[in-house]
């Protein structure tokens, strides 16, 4: 075989390689990328099921306080 042929398949082989290799690589970060998103995500939504939680509390600690207020409002006179 000639020099030229040689190196035209090296450069082809090393070009198929590269590439592959780019693709693999992209891929993982691809999916290390998706995997953090999903880990943010199922933490966005365990406080998206505490909120309801906590306003029901605060609403329930807002009344009692009105309640002392108006009491001690009423002790005052």
């Amino acid at each position: 075989m000639s020099k030229e042929i040689i190196v035209a398949v090296v450069s082809v082989l090393g070009t198929v390689l590269g590439s592959f290799g780019g693709i693999i690589t992209s891929s993982k970060l691809t999916s290390f990328r998706l995997d953090k998103l999903e880990q943010k995500v199922e933490e966005h939504d365990s406080f998206a099921e505490k909120i309801p939680v906590l306003e029901e509390k605060i609403s329930d600690l807002d009344k009692r306080v009105d309640h002392f207020e108006r009491r001690s409002k009423c002790e005052d006179k």
